[in-house]
């Protein structure tokens, strides 16, 4: 089983607000959050700050202030980036090996 992080809803809002993220953007991620019972997968969280208008750079900053190692960030923007060559290119390429 993966690493459980924990971050209070207050010191995530004012972290992504010091960021440059309006007010708005901010409840509208708290209430995705909240929608899913306030729990996410790293890689969907990542998405959720992407959709934000956040930059890697600023997003590494983020799982860094929760307290993830940068070996596990890289891991997890390596996982983001599979998955989102697999949501754009995977339903239109098919790959058929013959014997």
């Amino acid at each position: 089983m993966g690493m459980t992080f924990t971050i209070s809803r207050q010191a995530l809002q004012r972290m992504l607000t010091l960021m440059g993220l309006s007010d708005k953007t901010v409840q509208d991620l708290l209430g995705v959050l909240n929608k899913q019972h306030r729990h996410v997968d790293a890689v969907s969280f990542i998405s959720l700050l992407v959709k934000s208008g956040l930059k890697t750079d600023q997003i590494a900053n983020v799982l860094r202030r929760i307290g993830i190692d940068d070996v596990t960030i890289t891991n997890i923007f390596n996982a983001f980036d599979e998955e989102k060559i697999k949501e754009e290119y995977g339903k239109l390429v098919q790959l058929e090996l013959g014997s």
